[in-house]
Formats: structure tokens, sequence, C-alpha cells
């Protein structure tokens, strides 16, 4: 396990111990993924999650999984920090209705593409050819919506 929260040498406490006003102990669970130099880190999973509570998930958590947890509590707390509601459900939420758009752009830049190789393969060689349609109104639904 890595001792970044700590120099060589002295005991300097993690930044949780640190926000804390404790002493950080040899073993503190938090330690290893709160480092002294991160201050940030840990105090916006304090705000959210409450250092008791954290405590208790990594405790509960393999020592193999907790750094994912830190990592998706850090992300989740900075998530809440910015958007106190919806935290990260806010972001993806954003993020599907940017690819519900991308979709839809992409959807009607393919049909334009068709409809542009069809008038140039009627004018070549049917000049009777029928013209496709974009029809624009449907093309706004997404094909990956529930």
């Amino acid at each position: 396990m890595k001792e970044s929260g700590r120099k060589q040498g002295a005991l300097s406490p993690c930044a949780a111990c640190k926000l804390l006003r404790r002493r950080c102990a040899h073993d503190c669970v938090f330690a290893p993924y709160f480092p002294a130099d991160e201050p940030q880190k840990f105090a916006s999973v304090h705000k959210v999650f409450g250092a008791s509570n954290v405590n208790k998930m990594l405790q509960e958590l393999p020592e193999h999984q907790r750094s994912d947890a830190v990592s998706s509590m850090v992300y989740e707390a900075n998530a809440r920090v910015r958007d106190p509601v919806y935290g990260c459900v806010g972001a993806i939420s954003s993020l599907q209705q940017q690819i519900d758009s991308l979709q839809t752009q992409l959807a009607i830049a393919q049909a334009e593409v068709v409809h542009m190789r069809m008038k140039q393969y009627g004018s070549s060689s049917n000049p009777g050819t029928m013209d496709l349609v974009i029809d624009q109104a449907n093309a706004g639904e997404s094909m990956w919506s529930c």
C-alpha cells in the first residue's frame, strides 16, 4: 500500500486527519487515498458524505476496491458541489442530450449525403429520378431513447 500522505521519516497527517484535526495513525484508512498535498479532495468528500460515512464505506470494502471507491466518491462529491440537486445525474443527463443531438445531426448529414449522391447519380444517368425528402420533424428523435 502506498504511503502518499506521509513524508519519509516524519509522520505528516493525511488530508483527512488534517481537516478533522486529529492525529493520523499509522493504519489510518484515509491516508493512502487522501494525501496531505490534496486537501480539497477530502474536503469535498467530507462535505457531501461525512467523514464517518466515508470511513465506514472504506472499512467495508476489500483493499483492492478502495481506490476505485474513493475515485467515485470524489467525482460524485465534486459533482454535488457544482450541482447540489442533480450531482452526477445532471452531468450524465446533459451528456445524453448532447449525444441525442449529435446523433440527430449525424442522421441529417448522412441523409443529405445520400440525397446528394442520388441527385448526382440521377443527373448523370437518369434525369427523371425522384429527389429524396428529409423529414426533419422526426429527425430529432433519437433511435436510442426509451
